[in-house]
């Protein structure tokens, strides 16, 4: 082997090197980014519901035979400026199983935001007559929102969950 000449395979333990600096670069942006930019929500006694869970579903079967139906609108009142909050108005319309207006009942409902924590809205809801119930509320911000309704009177209660879109 001459004096100016490398010897066979010098580089090998460079590639190693580099390829433990690739896994280990890799590793640090996963962990960076795992406990970074999580915004979502914890459930709270989950262990808890887990085992009320027959206890669930024998709700949804009462619920069921008693055979209401419910409809709920979100509405945004007005243009807000952006960036702010803004008023939303909520009725839900409760019917029976033959399609009447259930009224008389016992309201309430809570506004809650999927991916922040923190801004949760209970209300009560009043009976507008013809089995409408409402309120206005003031919401922190536009989007997603998850509804749930519960309703209570003589003959049972009901319980609506959904979705909702405020622009």
């Amino acid at each position: 082997m001459n004096a100016g000449q490398r010897r066979p395979g010098w580089w090998y333990p460079h590639i190693f090197t580099a390829g433990f600096a690739v896994v280990i670069a890799v590793n640090a942006a996963l962990v960076y980014f795992a406990t970074s930019t999580f915004a979502g929500l914890e459930t709270e006694g989950a262990y808890d519901k887990g085992l009320k869970y027959n206890q669930t579903l024998a709700a949804a079967e009462a619920q069921r035979t008693l055979g209401w139906t419910a409809t709920a609108e979100v509405g945004a009142v007005g243009l807000p400026a952006p960036g702010a909050g803004r008023t939303a108005t909520l009725t839900v319309t409760l019917r029976d199983r033959h399609g009447g207006a259930l009224g008389g009942l016992e309201v309430q409902a809570v506004l809650t935001r999927p991916t922040n924590a923190g801004h949760d809205r209970e209300m009560r809801l009043e009976d507008l007559g013809g089995g409408r119930y409402g309120a206005t509320v003031d919401l922190p911000m536009p989007g997603q929102w998850d509804l749930r309704v519960d309703a209570a009177g003589a003959a049972g209660t009901y319980r609506l969950a959904k979705r909702v879109m405020l622009p």
